[in-house]
């Protein structure tokens, strides 16, 4: 096993811009998770699992064959790693091609969602309610962001995830066969409870702005959820695990 001790050393270059640099990520083809159980996610449901970076000493694990192991002192780990405090290990994962989507029964759209958190979590409650596919569009937190990919809890190694250009998001779920609703504070909303979700995509905007216009547009009917009159809004994953959930029955 590698053992690497220097901040000038490439790889560690390396981990420093997949932690902070979206489009290197991409370039890259690989992107930084953390954490022994996530590890162990990703190797269960076939992630491409590339270098692992044990934090001062390695863990007894099956890991697949390909697999490198790399071992970094404890400061030279904390430099590395985008979160604080993490016990590791810190591992990279290639990042998955596109491929055909298939024939989706449901989906939750998040337009210009940008809280990591918010994305991260909306994937893992996606996954749990069987929600066929979680649409990114717009200026959504990046897929592969630390963050974001924490806040899965493994997910993004078992949830269908598509990251669609707003323009073609219409013709993609029309040939899907599913009706696009729109969460929005609207006085043409129809209360939750009296709209059926099943074989539908549902939408949720930005936590600030909500859903734009151009987006409103595209839409077939806007949806409220009942809540407290003294309430404004819901942070956006709530909001979208409550629309995820009526979705599931």
């Amino acid at each position: 096993m590698e053992t690497i001790t220097s901040r000038k050393n490439p790889t560690i270059r390396h981990l420093r811009l997949l932690a902070s640099d979206g489009a290197y990520r991409r370039e890259q083809g690989e992107y930084l998770c953390d954490g022994v159980k996530t590890l162990r996610e990703a190797v269960r449901f076939g992630a491409k699992v590339k270098t692992v970076f044990w934090k001062d000493r390695a863990e007894d694990m099956e890991l697949p064959k390909s697999t490198e192991e790399v071992l970094l002192p404890p400061d030279l780990f904390d430099y590395v790693c985008p979160l604080k405090n993490s016990p590791g290990p810190l591992f990279t994962v290639a990042i998955r091609g596109c491929g055909k989507p298939g024939k989706l029964e449901s989906a939750i759209v998040l337009e210009g969602v940008q809280d990591p958190g918010n994305v991260g979590t909306v994937i893992r409650t996606a996954n749990a309610f069987g929600i066929g596919a979680v649409i990114l569009t717009g200026d959504c937190a990046d897929l592969y962001h630390p963050k974001t990919v924490r806040a899965t809890m493994g997910a993004i190694f078992r949830q269908k995830v598509l990251e669609l250009d707003t323009a073609y998001l219409k013709d993609f779920l029309r040939d899907q066969g599913l009706p696009l609703y729109a969460a929005a504070l609207d006085e043409r909303a129809k209360d939750l409870r009296q709209v059926s979700l099943r074989r539908a995509a549902v939408a949720v905007g930005s936590e600030g702005q909500g859903l734009s216009k151009a987006f409103l547009d595209l839409c077939d009917e806007t949806v409220i959820i009942p809540m407290n009159p003294d309430s404004e809004s819901l942070n956006a994953a709530v909001a979208a695990a409550v629309l995820m959930w009526e979705a599931s029955r």
